[in-house]
């Protein structure tokens, strides 16, 4: 990378081009500065800074001399007033890997902060859930992170109001009046539609998740918006319940399989059902992308190692799981403070399962 182009993309994060070559280094950059400048999302930018995803070197070293030319430095660590504060986090761990990355920024702007993180697992099971809330309460939590099951607030929601207990909800969104941090799943869903529309396909089949999750019908609308906005009639049978599971991915993608008219392409709406989809079309020795396209929200850490490599939307997990905690320490400093729901941007992976014969530029 050239000096000259370099400093002309530093400068307007100056006051003026002045400031720029006078100032050296800027103090206090934040990720989204580095992020802008590296031309990445914030997402491939905490991968980086943190080591938790797989990122290509030449990505990397922008990355990197970014944060070199901005000077950035992470918060330096908040020492608590008083030992033994603990924030809770609950959440469907165990049944869905992936939340790792949301856990790890959960739990490093926790402890910057001079909390404790206790975790309890949902299963995405409403009752559960329930147990778990109650469970960190009793362990004096001062505040919880949850996402949400379905039915959560007939269950969850009234024992933490009971308790008056402030708590942010992350990556699925409701119509209760709090605090929110998520992806912007329509939009990013209705992308990855279209962009198997523009190369070809009029039969693409759809993998949609749990019932009575919000990121469930944003990426069914996302789904249907890419129609529309296309043309494209829609086939209800092309979009079957898979339930957010392996299994469910599975029989989803065998159940598409066995219509009269299969599908030339599939979205699929998480990454467990994305691993049962790749089950189930090798069972049917289905190849990707000759005999059938596959697009996938939520990315893998082996994604690009796979032949074909899956063309998937990256989901800035880290950071939201970071996001979720800053609402909630601004909650507990101002209890009414107005609300905020905040929507990460998610990153899509242009590789080779959508049948493209190079990513587009």
């Amino acid at each position: 990378m050239s000096r000259e182009p370099f400093a002309q993309k530093i400068a307007p994060l100056f006051r003026s081009e002045d400031d720029a070559r006078m100032a050296g280094p800027r103090r206090g950059a934040r990720l989204v500065d580095v992020a802008k400048l590296a031309e990445v999302s914030i997402s491939t930018v905490s991968h980086v800074l943190n080591g938790t995803r797989y990122v290509a070197p030449e990505t990397r070293e922008r990355v990197r001399n970014a944060l070199e030319a901005l000077d950035y430095a992470p918060p330096a660590p908040m020492v608590s007033k008083r030992s033994g504060r603990a924030l809770g986090l609950a959440i469907t761990g165990a049944s869905n890997p992936y939340f790792g990355d949301l856990i790890a920024g959960v739990e490093s702007e926790a402890s910057r902060a001079g909390f404790a993180l206790l975790l309890c697992d949902t299963h995405d099971d409403t009752q559960l859930e329930a147990s778990a809330v109650a469970t960190l309460l009793a362990h004096n939590v001062e505040a919880v992170i949850i996402a949400p099951t379905p039915g959560w607030k007939e269950t969850t929601l009234p024992v933490l109001r009971k308790h008056e207990t402030p708590f942010v909800l992350v990556d699925r969104m409701s119509d209760v009046r709090a605090d929110q941090v998520g992806t912007e799943n329509e939009s990013v869903a209705a992308a990855l539609v279209d962009h198997l529309i523009e190369i070809g396909h009029r039969r693409i089949g759809m993998l949609a998740g749990l019932a009575g999750l919000s990121t469930t019908d944003e990426r069914r609308q996302g789904y249907r918006r890419a129609h529309e906005a296309a043309g494209v009639p829609i086939d209800e049978e092309l979009v079957v319940d898979a339930h957010s599971t392996v299994a469910g991915g599975r029989a989803g993608v065998l159940s598409l399989l066995h219509q009269p008219e299969p599908p030339t392409a599939i979205f699929c709406g998480n990454n467990a059902m994305t691993i049962g989809a790749l089950l189930a079309l090798k069972e049917t020795r289905r190849r990707i992308p000759e005999d059938i396209a596959l697009v996938t929200f939520d990315d893998f850490e082996w994604a690009s190692a796979m032949s074909p490599a899956l063309t998937a939307a990256a989901q800035p997990f880290h950071a939201m799981g970071a996001r979720a905690v800053q609402l909630l320490l601004r909650r507990l400093a101002d209890p009414f403070a107005p609300r905020r729901i905040e929507r990460l941007p998610a990153e899509i992976e242009h590789r080779e399962s959508c049948g493209c014969q190079r990513p587009p530029a």
